[in-house]
């Protein structure tokens, strides 16, 4: 529980903002505190002014009662410091301090001194104004506040903003707390997810995304490889049903043939010929099978080596085309090439020549009998192009994004190797094949490779 992120993460909230009060606090206050004192002293230098001023429009006519000095500051304390002994100066008791107390040298420049004063075990903050008569210096008032009076005014201050971080701190853990909750809500459903999804089960419930933060960033980006995953297992089941199929059935023709063989069935050469020529025929295909399974693996570990050497694509595309004529005649499909140059150019002959018959096998799986597919061959801006088009029924955009994946085929069957071996082959070789099609309207696969240097 403790070291949870639900835990921690509003303790560390409620931590930052506790931190943060208290160090504005202590700043406040010590601003505070420097501001009362100023204040107060300006306080005082106004009434020490205001004291020596009253005493100077009645001196030499009578002397100055105390308590109309005293009610000429209000609450504060008057002091008379005496530096000319001996001149009694006002009427009625007026509380002295010895001339040690001030400094009087700080006076003779005639402006007024702050002085911290300690009277009777209390202390004060003063300012003494030094009082003249006709440029004679008879001593200093002092007006003075307790500091305890200063330190009430803080002391209130800091009740104050105790009690408003106390309750900034009671909002700021239940503001951690529910955003604790909406961070952390989200993140156990998506672990209890990655376990379901670690168990094998995809189809599992996730929080719905709520705005653009990246939580929903990641949900979404979860949701998408739990659907990948998904359909990545279904692929993978596609094809080891596909593969065992087709596997079994060349299998299961060479069996039986081996086994008519052996029993004496054919006894004329000539369909004993013919049977070792099936036998041949079905080796070739399960020889082609394996061969599509290891290239795939191959050029998904980067374990495929490519070949450097003249190739003359003419002379490879008509190799190609002739391939698959026998096909087109049986099934009454128009078959069409058409080369406009014949380019010689550094490659890979054989991985080129898979990649031709892999996109004429393609074509003339899907395309009907009485259909037409063309190959074509040209080189312009210094590419080679090897094309082939159908009049298949095309292929959706949904489809499109699918057509290159290993082990996905349109109507689950085949192995689904062919356009993905064509493509990495492609791209391994520094070309790319780029599709072109529309529902209904057929299809043109491009091959497009480097020209001559």
């Amino acid at each position: 529980m403790l070291g949870s992120l639900r835990f921690r993460l509003p303790a560390l909230f409620l931590l930052g903002c506790v931190l943060s009060g208290l160090i504005a606090t202590l700043i406040a206050i010590r601003f505070f505190q420097d501001y009362a004192r100023t204040r107060a002293i300006a306080e005082l230098r106004s009434e020490s002014v205001g004291i020596v001023q009253l005493y100077a429009r009645q001196a030499g006519v009578q002397e100055v009662p105390v308590d109309k000095l005293q009610a000429a500051i209000g609450g504060d304390q008057i002091f008379y410091v005496p530096i000319a002994p001996g001149v009694k100066l006002f009427t009625g008791p007026l509380r002295e301090l010895p001339p040690s107390a001030i400094q009087p040298a700080n006076l003779v420049s005639g402006r007024p001194a702050t002085v911290n004063l300690t009277v009777n075990g209390k202390k004060y903050i003063a300012v003494a104004q030094p009082l003249k008569i006709i440029d004679q210096l008879f001593g200093a008032m002092v007006v003075a506040k307790p500091v305890s009076q200063l330190r009430s005014r803080w002391v209130t201050l800091v009740e104050r903003l105790t009690l408003a971080l106390g309750g900034g701190v009671i909002i700021a853990g239940l503001l951690g707390v529910y955003l604790s909750r909406r961070i952390t809500d989200p993140l156990l459903r998506l672990s209890t997810a990655a376990d379901e999804v670690a168990a094998g089960n995809y189809d599992v419930e996730l929080p719905e995304p709520h705005g653009g933060d990246e939580i929903a960033h990641l949900t979404g980006r979860f949701r998408d490889m739990a659907s990948r995953l998904a359909e990545s297992e279904q692929l993978s089941r596609n094809f080891l049903m596909s593969v065992s199929h087709e596997l079994r059935t060349p299998l299961t023709a060479i069996r039986g043939h081996v086994a008519a063989l052996r029993e004496g069935v054919f006894e004329d050469p000539e369909a004993r010929e013919a049977s070792l020529g099936v036998i041949g025929e079905e080796a070739l295909r399960l020889e082609r099978l394996v061969g599509d399974v290891l290239d795939l693996a191959k050029l998904d570990a980067h374990r495929f080596t490519v070949l450097q050497e003249e190739v003359d694509m003419e002379q490879l595309c008509e190799r190609a085309y002739t391939a698959f004529g026998e096909e087109a005649r049986r099934r009454g499909i128009e078959y069409r090439r058409d080369f406009h140059a014949s380019p010689v150019i550094m490659t890979d002959g054989d991985r080129v020549l898979q990649i031709i018959s892999n996109l004429l096998s393609n074509a003339f799986r899907w395309t009907p009998e009485g259909g037409r597919v063309e190959l074509e061959l040209s080189a312009s801006n210094g590419s080679i192009s090897v094309a082939v088009a159908d009049t298949g029924p095309g292929i959706t955009s949904e489809e499109r994004d699918r057509i290159f994946r290993p082990f996905w085929s349109r109507d689950g069957g085949g192995t689904g190797l062919g356009l993905a071996i064509a493509n990495e082959l492609a791209m391994a070789l520094g070309g790319r094949i780029e599709l072109r099609t529309e529902p209904g309207q057929g299809s043109r696969f491009e091959l497009l490779l480097p020209g001559p240097s």
